[in-house]
């Protein structure tokens, strides 16, 4: 494998910042539990838009229970060199599919909510196309205080697990995945 694949650069963790490691089979095992909990809900969305790169790999899974169609969007709230940005900003966007969602049911799905900044920004924007309802579904939500709020209209928000402000290591982000399965199962064992 090709040395530079091998040393990827990564966001530095900061030191003594604890990390919460996440497989690939505990994500399917979280998206199934929130796929039921939607359903229960009542909610049956028409489209899923994922919000990339985090809310591919879930929004992939969540068709496999739905069967919807994905739609994907990019947000960054990362300027040049990584710096953090004042606010989000779309780097992909759907709107050719203005027509397409307008009056429809959107589950909008991302991996964490951390700061709640881009998942209230890339609301308020698919908010602009009128939908009948939006719905937000993620992985994690950090118990701290966010730098933003949802609009009113978002009465559905399903978090599969709830954490800490903890650094979390999804395993799309591994460059070794036996390495960071064997850490999720070493901290498993620890609970």
């Amino acid at each position: 494998m090709p040395e530079d694949v091998l040393s990827c650069k990564k966001k530095p963790v900061p030191d003594g910042t604890e990390k919460l490691y996440v497989s690939y089979e505990t994500v399917h095992k979280l998206v199934k539990k929130l796929a039921g909990q939607m359903h229960q809900s009542g909610f049956d969305p028409d489209v899923i838009v994922a919000i990339g790169s985090g809310g591919f790999i879930p929004a992939r899974i969540m068709k496999t229970f739905i069967s919807k169609p994905i739609y994907a969007v990019g947000i960054s709230y990362y300027g040049v060199g990584s710096q953090h940005a004042d606010h989000p900003s779309k780097i992909q966007w759907i709107d050719e599919m203005r027509q397409s969602l307008a009056g429809k049911k959107i589950l909008l799905i991302d991996e964490v909510d951390d700061t709640r900044a881009t998942l209230a920004y890339c609301v308020r924007e698919l908010l602009k196309y009128n939908p009948e309802e939006i719905a937000v579904f993620i992985l994690h939500n950090k118990l701290k205080k966010k730098d933003d709020e949802f609009p009113p209209e978002i009465k559905r928000y399903y978090p599969a697990q709830e954490v800490g402000d903890v650094w979390i290591r999804y395993p799309w982000d591994a460059l070794d995945i036996d390495e960071h399965n064997r850490l999720e199962a070493l901290q498993s064992s620890k609970e």
